[in-house]
């Protein structure tokens, strides 16, 4: 399913802005990673002379996924109701965490869909986050929690906009799109799991949280791959 029209570039009608962004990076990710670094720079272009751009909060999140949650809560919880959450990966989990409880809208970027399964792949291998340099292993209690913070289904797809990368080499793209059906979905032809055409999508990912971003560069896609 190919929907990258115009109509995902323009805010709903009477839509207000959101006042705040949560962006949530994915597993082994960092609030000092490529995505999250766009995302916020792009909303510092959304000031002008009469409009405050909207709060923008990339925190670090634990590797374990029960403690990561309780911290994208705390930060949803400070910010308030009138806030847009972005999420990568792993990000894109905890993002549909707290859209199911709170009701809030959320952009999703390759959602992992059933991370207890990805995690299995790291299972006792030792690890190390490029970004806090923190060393830690993958046991059965990432799996357990994430299979315990799953939401059964999604209760309103109209909260959603999911970016798909085609060929996701860590996610199969159909598992997002059977479990956020009904959701507004793009899928980009070829992309990839990292999403690095993510700054051509920046239109799309803010038209959902109302903002219509102005007519200017605002990044090159090779900037944030």
């Amino acid at each position: 399913m190919l929907t990258s029209s115009e109509a995902n570039m323009t805010p709903v009608a009477n839509m207000t802005p959101v006042a705040n962004i949560l962006y949530l990076h994915g597993f082994n990710s960092g609030a000092a990673s490529p995505k999250a670094r766009l995302i916020a720079a792009t909303c510092e272009h959304l000031a002008s002379d009469d409009v405050a751009p909207p709060r923008c909060v990339t925190p670090q999140l634990p590797h374990r996924p029960d403690e990561a949650l309780a911290c994208a809560e705390r930060e949803l919880h400070a910010l308030g109701d009138d806030t847009l959450l972005i999420g990568s990966s792993m990000g894109g989990f905890l993002a549909t965490c707290l859209a199911e409880r709170f009701g809030v809208r959320a952009v999703l970027i390759n959602p992992a869909v059933r991370p207890a399964r990805l995690v299995t792949q790291w299972m006792g291998a030792p690890l190390e986050n490029p970004y806090t340099h923190e060393r830690f292993t993958i046991d059965a209690r990432h799996g357990e929690a994430l299979e315990a913070m799953m939401p059964a289904a999604v209760i309103d797809p109209s909260r959603y906009r999911v970016l798909l990368g085609s060929a996701d080499e860590t996610l199969d793209c159909r598992d997002a799109l059977d479990f956020y059906a009904g959701a507004s979905m793009i899928v980009h032809p070829g992309g990839d799991h990292g999403f690095s055409a993510l700054s051509d999508y920046l239109p799309a990912i803010f038209a959902h949280g109302g903002w219509t971003l102005p007519a200017r560069p605002y990044a090159r896609s090779d900037e944030f791959t």
